[in-house]
């Protein structure tokens, strides 16, 4: 029986291997020196695999003449110390390399060329294609990673019948990725299908074995901020400055917005003509309602701002913590406090301080500002101010 004929060791051409990384480095963006050093890294561990107890081999790479050579580090040793052989050669083998060779210097000896060739064509493919998905999970990382706090609009391409979460492909080209919106991220009563377009906020993005793991979101209010910079000019150049938001997404948003110009209208650069801006954005939020406010340094008159629609007759600041009592016509405190609390709540959210809502009929003028003992209250004030307690801890910030 004729045995098998052993095939010869692959022919190894090292500038196949330049040309291919300079048309990777044209094509994808990838730098030659980036997957040239993970092809010397697997030439170096594969000799190491095969040739035990190895410790130092150098690939020498000529990038003017597109050559590579591997070589093995010996110590050159008297014969009464020769006790690695994988890494010492005697003193007179050295010498029959080179007379100038000393006990105690360090010799570079050539691996043989079908054998480096070997190993570099069994090890060169699988290396580039891993060096490859590496690169690419590097740039996309850094593609979205500067992306942060961000809008981007990706393409519904799933949809996980089980728990609700939508699969989105964000980005274009070699520079694209999936993202995960999750059910909690997605806006209560909102219908996505699949090839739809949506625009999502990128709360964070993290590095992961997989890949580039990108965050987003429909709920943030920061996704409220940017549709607004894409719409008001103002805003995008800074003359119009959105300094806090509160949403609840799906719902409502509250806004505090203020000019550095004082021939500016923050409020009406917002609206813009004829209602045009906002509604644009109220369209892209599938209906959810938006109140506008303009922001004031004098905390009283932010927090009345901050509960409109309903009108303000008068606001008491307590001596101490960030707290206040409001004072409303009778027939707004429901008004004011809005359906299930929403608008106290927003409110508290959007100036940070805990509001309690009383009616005018019940307003002592010899009482005490809010902080000291706690006066009678109807009940409907008691559960505006109930509902609003823990608002400041919870106040949403917007990411710059």
């Amino acid at each position: 029986m004729k045995g098998k004929k052993q095939k010869e060791p692959v022919g190894f051409n090292p500038a196949e291997i330049f040309a291919a990384l300079e048309l990777l480095e044209k094509e994808r963006g990838i730098p030659q020196s980036f997957m040239m050093d993970k092809i010397i890294q697997a030439l170096t561990t594969a000799y190491k695999r095969d040739h035990d107890g190895v410790e130092n081999v150098i690939v020498d790479v000529d990038e003017a003449h597109h050559t590579l050579k591997m070589f093995v580090q010996k110590n050159v040793v008297a014969e009464e110390d020769y006790v690695d052989p994988a890494n010492e050669i005697l003193v007179d083998e050295a010498k029959h390399i080179s007379a100038r060779y000393n006990v105690g210097d360090v010799i570079n000896l050539p691996v043989d060329n079908v054998e480096f060739g070997r190993i570099a064509a069994g090890n060169g493919k699988q290396v580039i294609i891993q060096g490859l998905r590496e690169a690419e999970r590097g740039m996309v990382y850094d593609e979205f990673n500067s992306k942060q706090h961000e809008i981007l609009t990706g393409v519904v391409t799933r949809i996980d019948p089980r728990n609700g979460n939508v699969s989105l492909r964000i980005g274009t080209g070699s520079e694209s990725t999936e993202a995960l919106l999750m059910a909690g991220e997605q806006v209560p009563g909102e219908e996505l299908t699949e090839g739809m377009h949506v625009k999502v906020y990128v709360v964070e993005v993290r590095r992961s074995t997989r890949g580039p793991q990108v965050l987003i979101s429909r709920t943030h209010p920061g996704l409220v901020k940017r549709l607004f910079e894409l719409e008001v000019p103002e805003i995008y150049d800074g003359t119009v400055e959105v300094r806090s938001i509160a949403r609840e997404a799906g719902s409502r948003t509250k806004m505090a917005v203020w000019s550095n110009d004082e021939n500016v209208d923050p409020i009406g650069a917002c609206v813009g003509p004829k209602g045009q801006r906002v509604a644009a954005i109220v369209e892209e939020l599938r209906g959810e309602k938006i109140d506008i406010i303009k922001w004031s340094e004098d905390p009283a008159q932010f927090i009345a701002a901050a509960l409109a629609p309903a009108d303000v007759v008068d606001v008491w600041m307590a001596d101490e913590g960030k707290a206040c009592r409001c004072v409303v016509p009778d027939d707004q405190l429901s008004l004011a406090i809005g359906k299930e609390g929403q608008n106290a709540r927003l409110a508290a959210r959007l100036t940070g301080y805990k509001i309690d809502i009383k009616p005018q009929s019940y307003r002592d003028p010899e009482e005490e500002p809010a902080g000291a003992e706690e006066p009678a209250a109807t009940e409907n004030s008691a559960d505006a101010a109930q509902d609003v307690s823990e608002a400041p801890e919870t106040a949403d910030t917007v990411e710059e």
